[in-house]
């Protein structure tokens, strides 16, 4: 192989790694492994409002159902926390 040729491909190479490393820097930011990945955080933070929406859903039955058992008007009371819409 020709002594030029291989100086050429190697400035090449490291012209195009170097490229490589501004298009697609490594995070400086040090993640432990057992960390959950941001998609499984953001899947347990909608479980979580699902479930308090669940929680505030259920009891707001039973009172009503209390209610008309107890042949009453269902008092409403304010929730405790706003519920999130869903898109």
């Amino acid at each position: 192989m020709d002594p030029a040729i291989a100086e050429a491909v190697e400035r090449q190479t490291a012209a195009m790694r170097e490229l490589s490393r501004r298009a697609f820097p490594e995070p400086d930011v040090v993640v432990p492994e057992d960390a959950p990945a941001p998609i499984e955080q953001a899947r347990a933070e909608r479980r979580r409002q699902a479930d308090v929406s669940h929680v505030a859903a259920v009891r707001r039955a039973r009172a009503e159902r209390a209610a008309r058992e107890a042949r009453t008007v269902a008092a409403v009371t304010p929730q405790r926390a706003p519920l999130r819409t869903s898109a």
